[in-house]
Formats: structure tokens, sequence, C-alpha cells
């Protein structure tokens, strides 16, 4: 399986059936699990043996499927949570806690600056946001002796930033931390982060792996590359024993490999069981299974959408990094040569009422606090996702008070256009 590609890995990695059972992943709708005898199940807690005993910490479907996202990432480990915002949490959490620090990216999704910047902060861990396109000087400046991990996006949302991946990666290496990315826009169909440096890769499921609007959920994959016990000093929770779990040392016991996920699941799981439910991963892995075919269809419609808007005399400016001129194309093109996504993010000429007047106008894209799903969807982030964040908050992270984010669905470019067309015309 390791040599195939991407389309047939969407459909084919993660679960394979033996003779006479399920072609389909299973859903196995049970929150427990039967056994003989008290000594199989305590292999279990003891972590000696594979199995299940609780869904709160995992389940066979949801397995199935978080090995298929690892084989699409090319990951060794994976596990899927009850939402992106849960998966971002618990890949920082995993590895940083009270008294660290992180460096992240300034231009991040909104919720996921908040997380940080507020509720990570009330629980000890500091965090320092630099932005996507800072020099080098800024960046090696933003680290501390206790910096665990480096966090960005493949993508940024809203602001469509693409972020060098390998220039963070040798920053994040050269002080010994990982590089954690959020992957969520690019998808592994246009950019798998682990070839270019980074260690953990995060994705808000409930986007274009779902692709459908029906199931929340997140996901971390671990590449097996980072070296836990070279930096034993800088992530005790991996590299000393856990007596929760009678002694055992993750990075010895499970290696490279298996470490991150098996803690992360092992404990913050157990703790927090902010698990997706068999079902919605049954749903995901229906998504997985076209996201190849969807993706392309996706930026096609993005593009068609950018080049309009970026003629439009009621446009005053037009991000989208596979548009041509863009500030991020060169670098789209080394890093997303296939396609970046289907969101386009531009500014009314106007300013903010003008951008709320011309959504009012829409008919086939729908005003939701969605985005990258089958059905056209636009949100105007100051006065929704990004309204918790001060002017300067929303300036430093690439987010202007008359942005529109529109997410090209997967009908005809022709409609979307004359839907956007006819808006801008009502302004």
């Amino acid at each position: 399986m390791s040599d195939w590609r991407i389309e047939t890995r969407c459909v084919q990695s993660g679960y394979r059936p033996g003779n006479g059972e399920p072609r389909e992943v299973p859903i196995y709708q049970s929150t427990t699990f039967k056994y003989d005898t008290s000594a199989d199940m305590g292999k279990l807690f003891d972590l000696e043996a594979p199995g299940y005993f609780y869904t709160r910490l995992q389940n066979p479907t949801n397995d199935y499927v978080a090995a298929k996202i690892a084989a699409l990432e090319g990951g060794s480990a994976a596990m899927l949570t009850s939402s992106g915002q849960a998966a971002s949490f618990f890949a920082v959490f995993n590895i940083a806690a009270q008294g660290d620090h992180v460096v992240a990216c300034s231009t991040i999704y909104g919720g996921t600056f908040n997380l940080f910047n507020v509720t990570m902060r009330r629980m000890g861990i500091d965090f320092t946001f630099v932005s996507p396109d800072c020099t080098d000087e800024e960046l090696m400046a933003a680290f501390r002796p206790n910096t665990k991990a480096v966090f960005g996006e493949t993508i940024a949302n809203p602001a469509l930033t693409v972020l060098d991946l390998e220039r963070f990666a040798k920053a994040a290496h050269a002080h010994g931390v990982p590089l954690i990315i959020d992957n969520t826009f690019a998808t592994p169909v246009n950019c798998r982060p682990f070839e270019f440096g980074a260690d953990i890769v995060t994705h808000s499921t409930t986007k274009y792996m779902d692709g459908h609007g029906a199931g929340v959920g997140g996901a971390i994959v671990d590449s097996g590359h980072f070296d836990w016990m070279a930096h034993a000093d800088k992530f005790p929770g991996l590299c000393t024993p856990d007596e929760s779990y009678h002694g055992i040392t993750y990075a010895e016991k499970f290696g490279k490999e298996g470490a991150f996920i098996t803690k992360a699941t092992a404990q913050l799981m157990r703790d927090f069981g902010s698990i997706q439910s068999p079902q919605n991963a049954f749903i995901l892995n229906l998504g997985l299974e076209s996201l190849h075919v969807r993706m392309k269809r996706h930026c096609e419609n993005g593009l068609a959408l950018a080049e309009f808007l970026s003629k439009h005399p009621k446009v005053e400016w037009v991000s989208y990094p596979s548009l041509p001129g863009d500030r991020y194309y060169e670098r789209a093109q080394k890093y997303l040569p296939n396609g970046s996504c289907g969101v386009v993010s531009f500014g009314v000429r106007g300013g903010r009422a003008d951008a709320e007047a011309f959504m009012k106008e829409l008919k086939v894209f729908a005003i939701e606090t969605h985005v990258a799903d089958a059905r056209s969807c636009c949100l105007h982030p100051a006065s929704s996702t990004h309204r918790q964040l001060t002017d300067e908050e929303l300036r430093a992270g690439g987010v202007s008070a008359n942005l529109v984010r529109m997410s090209c669905g997967l009908e005809a470019a022709e409609d979307l256009i004359a839907d956007v067309e006819q808006a801008l015309a009502a302004v």
C-alpha cells in the first residue's frame, strides 16, 4: 500500500476486509467491549495488548478511518477527535504543559487563535504569535528555552496565507521541537506537509475530508520522524515513566512511530473523552473515498471565481494562492502545485457595511459558519468567527473588516460567478 497513489489510498486504504467480511467499514456502535477474563482486559489497561474496552478512548471504526488518514498523509499513526478544535488542543497539550511555551503563526484560524491565546494561557501555557512572512531573525527570536512546539497552517483560514513549511520546520528542528501543521484546507491531496519537514499534522475533518457538512470531527497524524528521546529533557511526558500507566515510557516502548499518538490516546482521550462518534467516522470515510475527485473541482471553481473577482471594479483586493499575481503564488507553486483549495477571500470596496450588504444578496452562496463543503457558502469573519478579536488582532491575522470568505462548492462555476456578480451589482 505504501506505493499506492493518493487516489487509490482515498478509496482503498485503512480497512481491508477479510474473507466474507463486510466490504464497507463496519460501524461499531457500542460503548463497551466484552472479554472472557479480567486478565485479558488488564493487558489492555497496561498497554500490553491491542484491543478495545471503552469507546471513550478508542473504537474500531475510528481506528480504520484514522489509518486511512495516516496513509493519505504518509504518517505512522493517527487518531480521530470530536472536532478540529479538539485535534489542535490535543496536538499541543500532548507535549506542552504549565510553564511551557509555543510559537504559533498569527494568521491561524480565529477559533484556534482564541484557544491558544485565551484558554490555553489560562492553563499556564504561553504563546508567541509570529507572522508567516516574518524574517528569519524574527522567527528565531520567538523561541525560548521552554518552547515545546511550532504551530501553523498550510493555508491559513481565512487569510489564505501559504506557510513556508520548510523554513518553519528548519527553525523548529534547530530548537529541538516539532512543527505541527493544520492541513485542513489543502488536504493531503494537494499537500503532504511531512514531505517538507512537518512532524505532526492536524485536520478539521468537518471540512473537505467529510465534504458534505454531515459530521463534525478532527484528526491528528504523526509522521513518526521526530526523535523524542533525542530531546528527552524537553518532553518528559513522552520520555519519562507515566505512573498512570504503570510506569510506561512512551518513547521507549512505542518508538518514534507510535509514542505521540499512544500518549494522546492513553492520557488525553482517556481524561477528556473528546472522541469522534463511530457514526461520524463512518460518514467521514465516505467523504474520504471521493476526496481526490472533489478537491480538483473545488480548486477549479475557486480559481475561476478568483479570476472573475480580480477584474471587478467593486472588489478592492482578492486573495487566492493559485491566482497568478497573488503574493503567495510562487510559494503555492512549490507546496501546492496541483491546486490550493476552493476558498477565496476578497475585500468589498467600501468597507464593512458594503461587505454585509453584498452577502445579503447572494442566492447560491449560503451564509454559514462553515467552509469546504460540497455546497457553496460564505462568511464575513469580522462579524462572526473572528468577532472576539480586536482590530489589531484582526490585522495581525490578515483579516480586514471588508473581508468576505467564499467557499466554492461543486456547483457549476458559471452559476457561482453569476451569483456573485448580481450580488455585487446590488451593492
